[in-house]
């Protein structure tokens, strides 16, 4: 009645006597492509310390006034809880 006649070979796959494809477009990935985080660990630590050691004269300098007012406040405290600042402190 009309099915198929038995099993016969029509080819590789991709290659089955059919009529070509169009259309069919086809990508390719570059070695560096396949690769994404090639040296990223390396990159990475570099990258921070360079990035870091340029911030430095700006976080150095607020530290370095911060700890000044800190330090001077300390010394301040300390003397004004000590007896010679209460002993001042009454003179007003």
């Amino acid at each position: 009645m009309g099915g198929a006649g038995g099993k016969s070979y029509m080819g590789w796959w991709g290659n089955m006597g059919s009529p070509t494809q169009r259309g069919v477009v086809t990508y390719l990935l570059s070695p560096f492509e396949q690769k994404p985080f090639a040296g990223a660990l390396h990159n990475a630590i570099f990258n921070t310390a360079r990035r870091t050691a340029s911030q430095v004269p700006y976080v150095g300098v607020a530290f370095g006034i911060g700890y000044f007012i800190y330090s001077s406040a300390n010394a301040k405290h300390a003397y004004l809880t000590s007896k010679a600042g209460h002993a001042e402190a009454e003179g007003h």
